[in-house]
């Protein structure tokens, strides 16, 4: 699919804002793409549809996860998790996009999962650091990417901990794996 294409599918999806933020993600993923060895390509149509599901209404996320078989227990957390396992199946199913790895980087960019291919980490992180974002850390996240994913991802996943523990929120047990399975596979790398 040409990014042209893609992106006015996701357009008529994304309030405004959402859409600069996704093309953000997009320029961001393909920067990431080319920096660490990944598809180029394939970084800009999973940043493209990232948030394809982002407001969806809450039932038809639920009722996708539950018939999908998705794990129940992210019915358990936050809503705004359940866009990115709702918005894989959807890119499939009304895009037709079919690439696996595509759909991963869609699936696991909110919380993440341990043993994460290299098209989810940039999708993961591009999300996080892209232009428009304005947060505590994010510079230095930012700044991480120029020269280490792996330690950039381990910075803004435990800024992303960090930001729910102080808020008094539930963590999605995944996102913890993330950090552990990054984390000790940085030691052994070393």
């Amino acid at each position: 699919m040409e990014r042209n294409e893609a992106l006015q599918i996701v357009k008529e999806e994304l309030t405004e804002q959402r859409y600069i933020h996704t093309v953000g993600v997009m320029e961001t993923a393909i920067t990431l793409a080319k920096r660490f060895g990944a598809d180029p390509g394939q970084a800009e149509l999973a940043a493209i549809f990232h948030d394809y599901a982002k407001f969806r209404p809450k039932e038809e996320m639920k009722k996708i996860i539950i018939e999908q078989g998705y794990p129940r227990d992210l019915l358990e957390y936050s809503p705004e998790l359940w866009h990115a396992p709702a918005g894989a199946f959807l890119v499939e199913h009304e895009a037709g996009i079919t690439d696996p790895e595509v759909l991963a980087a869609i699936r696991y960019h909110t919380s993440g999962r341990p043993g994460m291919g290299l098209l989810e980490k940039i999708i993961y992180l591009a999300d996080y650091i892209e232009p428009g974002r304005n947060f505590p850390g994010v510079g230095e996240v930012r700044i991480l990417a120029e020269e280490d994913l792996e330690e950039a991802l381990v910075s803004s996943i435990k800024n992303t901990i960090s930001f729910l523990l102080k808020k008094k929120q539930p963590i999605y047990p995944d996102t913890f794996l993330t950090y552990n399975d990054l984390v000790k596979n940085r030691r052994t790398d070393e």
